[in-house]
């Protein structure tokens, strides 16, 4: 008989196991290091007005042209389910008063959606920690971003990344840098790649970033940024690297890391892994472990005041697989019915220990003569067992904790 059960969709996963363990622990070690540099947490809508990401992210992007997931609902308004945390998090800023708030530091994280070809380490609901200061201009902000997912990359024990560091200016230097490009590579279109002959009028910045055979042979003599820096758009370059170094955070410079978007400015950044590390083979040498920038132009996008603001994100998933499959913690406790007429006694010794802060669960099923030995297996650090009403017997770690709450 045919299999008529209903399969997964394809581009999203049922996460189980070791590998949920590790989901877990990046969101939980996530949760300390925000708490640490004094972020707040927000909780955001799963979906927006079609709007809010067609301003925000421009009309013309692969995301909004062709990777969104809009739907019209039963009042006729197009929405959609959100591909990315920002868009929503500038609307919550605007539209809720956070201003009063400023500078506003604030995390969050969950599940995003593009319809794109699924593949290692990319699926189609994937999951996101996001970390923004919103409100602050100064140099400060973005070191205090950098050296928060410095931090957090360390303690998740993720080693084999370097922080690739670039600035994309002020509006007068990318005006500048962006006419520069556009001459530039006008000369060469019809040799250049169809993806950046598309780009070169729409987004010529990121043409720089091109991975294609036909367009590196043009880069190296392309225009550079530090050509077209202003005075205050270089002095803002170096209070960041300065401010990085005395936070004790290692960068290079990786004068091809751009933004496409207008609303960017001053620092670009992104984690990747080093050829030849662990990371690069878990991940591949090109893959973004945690990105972001400085989009002081995003606001004015939805209608706000000139706000500055500097964010990253980074997906559960890959940090996920660099942190490598993860089993349960150990529970603390043990507790097994060696005799079925002990079960309520157990029970309730059960809620007592679990309320005091151990982890605790119980073995009351199957052979009684069996149970103890399944306890034993499970790798508690204690095993309370309940014989009799007259014989429970505490064995391995805390002994003395146990029997104060049990009595």
């Amino acid at each position: 008989m045919a299999n008529n059960t209903p399969k997964a969709i394809r581009g999203t996963q049922d996460i189980f196991g070791p590998d949920a363990e590790a989901f877990s622990h990046v969101v939980e070690t996530f949760e300390r290091v925000r708490k640490l540099y004094r972020f707040r947490r927000a909780e955001m809508p799963v979906f927006e007005k079609t709007e809010v990401f067609a301003r925000a992210i421009g009309e013309t992007t692969d995301v909004v042209s062709k990777e969104m997931y809009s739907f019209e609902d039963r009042g006729g308004e197009s929405l959609t389910l959100r591909p990315e945390f920002t868009a929503g998090i500038a609307r919550a800023y605007l539209t809720n008063g956070w201003q009063q708030h400023a500078p506003l530091k604030l995390a969050t994280h969950g599940p995003l959606f593009r319809y794109e070809r699924p593949q290692k380490g990319r699926y189609r609901q994937f999951h996101q920690i996001d970390a923004e200061i919103i409100g602050a201009g100064e140099p400060q902000a973005d070191v205090e971003l950098l050296a928060m997912a410095d931090q957090l990359l360390r303690e998740l024990g993720i080693s084999g990344v370097t922080l690739q560091l670039n600035t994309l200016g002020d509006g007068e230097t990318r005006g500048a840098w962006r006419a520069a490009l556009i001459e530039y590579f006008s000369k060469v279109r019809g040799d250049l790649s169809e993806d950046s002959q598309e780009r070169l009028e729409k987004n010529p910045l990121r043409i720089l970033d091109s991975k294609d055979r036909r367009d590196k042979a043009f880069l190296a003599d392309a225009p550079r940024i530090d050509e077209f820096l202003s005075d205050e758009a270089g002095i803002f370059f170096e209070d960041v690297k300065s401010g990085l170094k005395a936070a004790g955070v290692e960068f290079k410079r990786a004068e091809s890391l751009v933004r496409g978007l207008d609303y960017y400015r001053h620092t670009a950044f992104e984690f990747i892994p080093d050829e030849g590390s662990a990371a690069a083979d878990a991940l591949g040498a090109q893959s973004t472990v945690l990105g972001g920038g400085r989009y002081d132009g995003l606001m004015e996008s939805l209608g706000g005041p000139a706000t500055p603001a500097v964010g990253w994100a980074a997906g559960i998933e890959r940090l996920a697989m660099l942190v490598g499959e993860r089993e349960a913690d150990r529970p603390d406790i043990v507790v097994v019915v060696e005799n079925d007429a002990m079960l309520g006694e157990a029970t309730k010794a059960l809620s007592k220990l679990r309320a005091e802060g151990f982890s605790a669960d119980m073995i009351a099923t199957g052979s009684e003569r069996k149970r103890f030995t399944k306890a034993q297996k499970m790798d508690a650090r204690s095993i309370v067992s309940f014989v009799s009403s007259e014989s429970v017997k505490i064995q391995g770690e805390r002994q003395s904790e146990i029997e104060s709450v049990l009595a």
